[in-house]
């Protein structure tokens, strides 16, 4: 059995199971969506055409992705002007999963309604704020310096190799220390910027890591 969906304002034939590409729906990964204009209905009991869609009939399919299209470049150029233009554009996509093609006014089957309210609730968790008290400083690992906000791996690699192994190395440098270690380690004044002698001590203090907190805050939308 196939059927004729329109959506997008394109037109695709599509079969139980089948994968495709679609303009961009408002909808997140594993929710399942009903298209209800269909053009055209076709199996063993023949082709059905509507006019302009087939009453009654759906088809309903499971978000697989939120993606975007390969990039296509336009360039323009404007001959003894010395002017061009290069602009690179990727659609928003959204692929689905084929689920069911219904007919008769049949709505999504249970199975497919408990897959769509699973992924709701899945989204739901994913997007829940992470509280700063998720973290107990007591549980903090004291070598741990990514924890201190704007050391990454590259700066936690040169730090070690200088032999700054702990918190508590970083919270006794005084200004001359961060001083020499800005040169040394070609830090780009990121030490005194990032705060993170003053990191180091509030850690210490058994403070959770500012980047849980500002992480934290930014969902709830409230100061913290």
């Amino acid at each position: 059995m196939f059927a004729v969906i329109k959506t997008g304002g394109k037109q695709y034939r599509v079969n139980q199971n089948d994968v495709l590409r679609i303009e961009k729906l408002d909808a997140k990964v594993g929710e399942v969506i009903v298209f209800p204009e269909i053009l055209a209905v076709g199996g063993d009991a023949g082709l059905t055409f509507g006019t302009p869609t087939v009453a009654g009939a759906s088809v309903a399919a499971e978000v697989v992705e939120q993606d975007r299209d390969d990039k296509v470049i336009a360039f323009k150029k404007r001959r003894r002007q010395n002017s061009k233009r290069k602009r690179g554009h990727r659609q928003h996509q959204t692929v689905v999963r084929i689920s069911e093609i219904l007919t008769g006014g049949a709505k999504p089957s249970k199975a497919a309604a408990k897959s769509s309210e699973k992924a709701a609730a899945k989204a739901a968790k994913d997007e829940a704020p992470v509280a700063a008290a998720a973290v107990p400083a007591g549980d903090l690992d004291a070598s741990n310096l990514s924890l201190i906000s704007g050391i990454g791996p590259t700066i936690e690699k040169k730090l070690r190799a200088a032999g700054i192994n702990s918190w508590n190395d970083i919270a006794a440098w005084t200004e001359a220390d961060i001083a020499k270690w800005d040169e040394e380690l070609s830090l780009r004044g990121r030490a005194t910027r990032e705060e993170w002698v003053v990191q180091a001590k509030e850690l210490l203090d058994g403070k959770p890591p500012r980047a849980k907190v500002d992480q934290a805050e930014q969902a709830s939308g409230k100061d913290l």
